[in-house]
């Protein structure tokens, strides 16, 4: 008898599938693995979010919001930054590897069956099964709601089998337009199909042509809109020791004193968002403002402006479109204001590492290019360095192919001249954060100081958070 797989080698299994960074635009597929199970993903209400950047973190905050006010959680999100068992959170801890390995087995023999029946002559994708294995491993649990991050997009994402209570539609930008559409209004409408009859519909702040086909699809189907700067919003933020205070406008009212541990505008922003995401789920009832500070107080998902090393300080960013690259720059600006900052970057082949690069021009005074060592899409660091010597100026750029020597030589510039206060920020993409999280902090949490410390491919999915535009237009 063959002995079990391991889980390393479970994963490799799944991971050699049809991977993440190609697109199989069907729900035929999961729709028949999830037939076979029963429907898993109708056991419990869901509250869905899609958009460009910012849908992690989101994601993250939701769950806090709801597991302080009593409710046991399941969260979906993707990529991961470690481990893939990251992917699937049960009351806000990452499945074990045991747990993963046991889901693997139970579904299998369904995989086995849809694989078989090749539907629109695809097997089952990586990500597809991910999606299962989460909406069984929640109706298992069981658990009260389902916080669910798409992969990509919308209509056509796995994810997309649910009918959810809640979505949400975080900021649209140009990102995937070789599989979403090349400008705003085709990405929107692709997005706006998690909108579904009868939900309450939580938008961020959007450009015109974006919040004009939002409103229709909300039209359409009889949903309901929140919209950010009009029925919810921040209200005032300052900086505060790893993180910062916000108010935020809450179904009730006003809402002070929260403690977010996240830095940047754009991180308010979404916690606005997962207020009247989380109020809405619950029925437009408000949450009591303890709950709503021990929620926001309590939330962790890393690679966000994550403070990883103190001296000299690393900071990592999951930045990896140039929307997402804005908010990391305004952010890290703000909370930290390094002299000189060193930026290491690497990116992924199908990513517009230029409009990245033109972004973090402004803010970093040298940039070491190097590529990720995990994946073949990454681009290699010779073709990225000479677009990064175009943009910079050869003077300003340092090529280190190892990502290990890519981050030690840029420790050494942020020292070289022992004046100022120097930083080295790591970004470009969400599997090089995770590959310098591996190399800077292993598998342990980064432990900061809380707020009364003193101090000191292309179904991967948009993972960095995103930047608000003051120009959101809501008609």
């Amino acid at each position: 008898m063959p002995a079990e797989q391991t889980h390393a080698e479970i994963v490799a299994a799944l991971t050699s599938r049809w991977p993440e960074h190609r697109v199989a635009p069907t729900l035929g597929r999961i729709r028949a693995l999830t037939e076979l199970l029963g429907d898993p993903q109708r056991a419990y209400p869901v509250i869905h979010l899609t958009g460009t950047n910012g849908k992690g973190s989101t994601a993250a905050m939701i769950e806090s919001l709801l597991r302080a006010d009593g409710l046991r959680t399941g969260r979906f999100t993707s990529p991961h930054v470690m481990s893939v068992t990251e992917r699937i959170a049960i009351d806000g801890e990452p499945i074990s590897n045991e747990r993963f390995d046991e889901l693997w087995r139970e579904i299998e023999p369904y995989v086995a069956l849809v694989d078989e029946r090749k539907i629109d002559g695809v097997s089952m994708t990586f990500f597809e099964i991910m999606t299962a294995m989460a909406y069984a491993a929640f109706a298992d649990a069981p658990v009260n709601v389902a916080v669910v991050e798409v992969g990509l997009g919308g209509t056509w994402d796995a994810t997309n089998v649910v009918d959810a209570a809640v979505a949400v539609v975080t900021p649209v930008d140009l990102d995937h337009t070789h599989l979403l559409g090349r400008t705003i209004a085709e990405i929107t409408r692709e997005k706006a199909g998690i909108i579904k009859p009868g939900a309450h519909a939580i938008l961020a702040g959007q450009s015109l042509e974006a919040a004009e086909i939002l409103l229709a699809r909300c039209a359409e189907v009889g949903a309901l809109p929140q919209r950010e700067g009009v029925d919810f919003g921040v209200i005032d933020r300052k900086l505060a020791v790893a993180g910062q205070l916000i108010r935020l406008s809450g179904a009730d009212g006003p809402v002070d004193e929260i403690f977010l541990p996240f830095y940047g505008a754009h991180q308010a922003a979404n916690a606005a968002q997962a207020l009247a995401a989380a109020e809405a789920f619950l029925g437009l009832k408000a949450l009591h403002p303890d709950v709503v500070r021990e929620g926001f107080a309590q939330v962790h998902f890393p690679g966000r402006l994550e403070l990883v090393r103190r001296s000299p300080p690393v900071v990592l960013d999951a930045a990896h479109n140039p929307h997402g690259a804005r908010a990391a720059a305004e952010g890290i600006t703000e909370a930290f204001a390094f002299t000189p900052l060193i930026g290491v970057i690497a990116v992924m082949t199908d990513k517009d590492a230029r409009g990245i690069l033109e972004v973090f021009e402004e803010i970093m005074n040298h940039v070491v290019i190097t590529r990720v060592a995990s994946t073949s899409r990454g681009m290699p660091a010779e073709a990225l360095g000479e677009v990064a010597a175009e943009v910079f100026g050869a003077s300003r750029v340092t090529v280190v192919p190892r990502l290990d020597d890519a981050i030690d030589r840029a420790v050494a510039l942020a020292e070289e001249d022992g004046v100022g206060s120097p930083g080295v920020l790591i970004t470009g993409s969400v599997v090089a954060v995770g590959e310098a999280r591996t190399l800077l902090v292993g598998n342990e949490p980064v432990l900061v100081p809380s707020a009364s410390e003193d101090l000191d491919d292309v179904w991967d999915v948009d993972y960095s958070d995103n930047g608000h535009d003051s120009g959101q237009d809501w008609r």
